[in-house]
């Protein structure tokens, strides 16, 4: 059987649900705006960077989640899918993702975005399994921390991995769609790499490598 992995940010949807929810967290009034506003672009600029520390950010991307109601959490993360997240959907995301199961492909996202804002974006986009970083919860309550490995980097891999391994069956041939330099690893681990709207250093990998460049964006389907 074959797998069909795709990462989500900027490949799926035309923009950066993690980035985007700290804007809308800002825009809605939950948050200080001038101390999120700036640590939200100082950890995406070292996201594109290539070196964010990923639990440094993500204790921060969560914080909300400590402090506020997760009622209103919750409340705003529907609104926020409805609003911000579904009009950013790549123009040909669904056919992409409809054009794998439709050949049986087993269809996973895998994301460094935690669970809590990706969760809803599966459920938008028609995909059942979903790999994210987990934040920990103890006792009901987030502590801002994460649970295990963070999908991210190599720790994409690690993770993919352990969703294989709770599988019923075998993939005898792995297909991962990326945008990113920061997965970079899961691209050079799966048996066929495709670079998706890529970001610079993703687009030469690519071209060195003889790896596949499409855009989800445009008006021709590129598949």
């Amino acid at each position: 059987m074959y797998l069909t992995l795709f990462d989500l940010d900027h490949t799926l949807l035309a923009g950066d649900s993690d980035y985007l929810w700290g804007r809308f967290l800002v825009d809605e009034g939950v948050v200080d705006a001038t101390h999120y506003e700036r640590e939200n672009e100082r950890f995406h600029a070292q996201y594109k960077a290539g070196n964010l520390d990923i639990h440094a950010y993500q204790r921060f991307a969560l914080a909300p989640l400590l402090t506020q109601p997760l009622a209103r959490m919750h409340a705003l993360r529907r609104d926020y899918v409805e609003r911000i997240i579904r009009p950013i959907v790549a123009r040909h995301a669904r056919a992409l993702v409809e054009h794998h199961r439709s050949r049986g492909d087993a269809i996973a996202i895998i994301t460094a975005t935690n669970r809590f804002i990706t969760e809803p974006i599966a459920e938008l986009l028609g995909i059942d399994a979903l790999i994210a970083t987990d934040p920990e919860i103890v006792d009901g309550a987030y502590t801002g921390e994460i649970a295990g490995t963070p999908s991210f980097q190599d720790g994409k891999i690690e993770r993919a991995l352990d969703w294989v391994a709770t599988q019923p069956q075998p993939f005898e041939h792995v297909t991962f769609y990326s945008d990113s330099l920061n997965d970079l690893p899961l691209l050079r681990w799966a048996d066929t790499a495709i670079a998706v709207d890529p970001d610079d250093t993703l687009a030469a990998a690519a071209r060195e490598a003889g790896w596949p460049i499409i855009s989800l964006r445009g008006e021709t389907r590129p598949f």
